[in-house]
């Protein structure tokens, strides 16, 4: 296929949607919380909170995703569907000081959250600031 694709210099949408995949690590326990913190200390850590249910947090997740630009493993991603992880929901607002959103967008630096956004102002959000 990278022969067509260097030959003819034409990709199709399936293949554009797959160099803009995150590697989303599922949030589902209140250990990571703890390892959340103490990996933000040599790279930043982004938490992305998610309403299965809600149409906006889905159209949100999807235009957060078609604007995601960065290298691999320059941020680690996690996600944490509200519905499911409830417990590790509420904990996530106390441990980084957040009121609880959905959808919702946490940047983790140095133990803390130095950002952190709603809705569709998280598409906005340049996380090449936060490296």
């Amino acid at each position: 296929m990278g022969l067509f694709k260097n030959m003819f210099g034409n990709t199709n949408a399936t293949e554009k949607e797959e160099e803009k995949r995150i590697s989303w690590i599922p949030l589902t326990s209140l250990d990571q919380l703890q390892e959340i913190e103490i990996k933000s200390k040599g790279k930043t850590q982004v938490i992305f909170k998610h309403s299965t249910t809600c149409g906006i947090s889905r159209m949100v997740l999807n235009m957060f995703t078609r604007s995601y630009d960065l290298e691999e493993n320059q941020m680690d991603f996690y996600f944490l569907d509200l519905h499911q992880n409830r417990e590790v929901s509420d904990e996530t607002g106390y441990t980084f000081q957040v009121m609880h959103q959905s959808p919702q967008l946490l940047i983790i630096k140095n133990g803390t959250a130095v950002f952190h956004t709603s809705h569709g102002a998280i598409s906005e959000v340049d996380l090449k600031k936060y490296l």
